[in-house]
């Protein structure tokens, strides 16, 4: 059989669960030509080519694509920032190598207002309250805020700031969280609106999930359901982070969740996907379209916000379950047939390790923070041990680390998830915990509530009280 190449755009963990996916073929030869901000000890160690191009810059990523074309059978971008830049218009465009991940027009992440207006078109009931705020409408400060508090009148001060499009400003800020005040919320407002348009939405009481779909075009083929740990510290304390960890159950539900609350969720996804369907999209929409974060109510789900990747770190809790050989999903995907996926009835926790510094932990936390080690070399000898002892039970995807000679040191953001896969949720923690344990060096730290009894027993009883309040 020829080899099968593969292109893979990396900027984290959750691309190394893919690549170690990709490799787990047993009915192709994949050769992995890796793209990755920074050398991931991972990726380096799987690739047949691995460059480091640290902006993820399109035209580069380009470049090396067109020098390896007759080499590369497709390609998978996880990040959303080439995504949103129009990585794989311009691909397709120049080499004809198909590419897994939306066209620039069907990144929906690029703007939350117009995220916002879509779903206020095709589902306004899963749809929060909101307003847009555009500097092209307001002539003053004055006149600006005196709009905001009128706003803030009607939704009782319980609001969430987002600027339209990412890495802006302050970013997303929540009443309660980020801000207490009215002035509070309007510095932090401010920071945003000096780059463009913001959106003030009604804070939703609830228990989120994260929904997934992969997509050929065609088809949605949703995934299982997952749930994702933002805060940085145990109990859901301190800032939002990119995500501290996540779990998944053994069937497609979460514990807290309804058979009827997937299927209204799916209800939700497939009108969005229609409608977008309906502009002659195509397989424009190839990928992980819709990554949906729900929020579910009384009232059932809202949708919180929609991004058109993989999730991280929800991806790397399913990716090990697949029963289907992940090439052949990729193929389908491309082919436009794709429209069953088989996972093994089992449940799996994903925890993140980070460096001192990543969510204020160490102005947080100083007491915690062994200051010898930071800067020091991180060791994974023994959590890698770990994987081939447990028969791929336990799995480690080095994330923000970087491969320095022989050595891997932790950058500044998330460095590494541990995967643990297990027969119950508890189980697959256990796992997903000794895998963290096994890691040695760099004063890193992580949550250790991650998909704790405790906590899901607490979402379990909040969507009791809600649905019977609703009653």
């Amino acid at each position: 059989m020829e080899k099968t190449g593969i292109l893979v755009v990396s900027y984290g963990a959750r691309e190394a669960a893919i690549i170690d996916t990709i490799q787990q073929s047993l009915e192709y030869r994949p050769e992995i030509y890796v793209v990755d901000k920074q050398k991931n000890p991972f990726n380096v160690r799987k690739a047949k080519e691995h460059v480091v191009i640290p902006d993820l810059n399109v035209n580069k990523i380009l470049k090396f694509v067109i020098r390896r074309k007759g080499k590369i059978d497709f390609g998978i971008v996880g990040p959303e920032k080439p995504i949103i830049n129009g990585l794989r218009d311009s691909i397709e465009r120049e080499t004809e190598i198909p590419i897994i991940c939306p066209t620039k027009k069907y990144a929906l992440e690029a703007s939350k207002v117009a995220q916002r207006e879509l779903f206020e078109k095709t589902v306004p009931n899963a749809n929060p309250r909101f307003k847009v705020f555009d500097p092209a409408n307001y002539k003053t400060t004055i006149e600006v805020k005196k709009a905001v508090y009128l706003w803030l009148d009607e939704l009782s001060n319980q609001a969430v700031v987002k600027p339209d499009v990412p890495a802006a400003g302050k970013g997303v800020g929540v009443w309660g969280d980020h801000f207490n005040t009215r002035r509070q919320l309007f510095d932090h407002f401010l920071s945003n609106y000096i780059h463009g348009k913001v959106i003030i939405e009604e804070k939703i009481e609830g228990e989120e999930s994260s929904f997934q779909a992969f997509c050929d075009g065609k088809n949605l083929t949703p995934l299982p359901e997952t749930r994702d740990y933002k805060r940085a510290f145990d109990g859901d304390q301190g800032p939002n982070t990119g995500g501290m960890g996540s779990y998944k159950d053994t069937d497609t539900l979460l514990p807290f969740m309804l058979a009827e609350d997937r299927d209204k969720e799916i209800e939700i996804v497939h009108r969005i996907f229609n409608s977008l369907r309906s502009q002659n999209s195509g397989d424009q929409l190839r990928g992980v379209p819709f990554y949906v974060a729900f929020i579910h109510t009384a009232k059932g789900p809202k949708i919180l916000e929609n991004n058109s990747r993989p999730g991280d770190p929800e991806i790397i809790n399913i990716l090990p379950l697949l029963k289907d050989d992940f090439i052949d999903i990729c193929f389908k995907m491309i082919e436009g047939n794709l429209t069953r996926v088989r996972f093994d009835r089992k449940a799996s926790v994903v925890t993140y390790q980070a460096p001192p510094t990543y969510g204020g932990y160490s102005k947080t936390f100083p007491e915690d923070v062994d200051q010898e080690q930071i800067g020091k070399p991180t060791k994974l000898e023994n959590a890698y041990k770990l994987v081939q002892e447990t028969s791929g039970n336990i799995r480690v995807y080095p994330a923000s680390m970087e491969l320095r000679g022989s050595e891997v040191y932790a950058l500044t953001s998330r460095a590494i998830a541990v995967v643990g896969v297990g027969e119950t949720i508890q189980e697959a923690r256990e796992l997903s915990l000794k895998g963290i344990n096994a890691i040695e060096g760099g004063s890193l730290w992580h949550r250790t509530d991650i998909a704790s009894s405790e906590h899901i027993k607490r979402s379990i009883n909040h969507m009791q009280e809600l649905r019977l309040d609703n009653r």
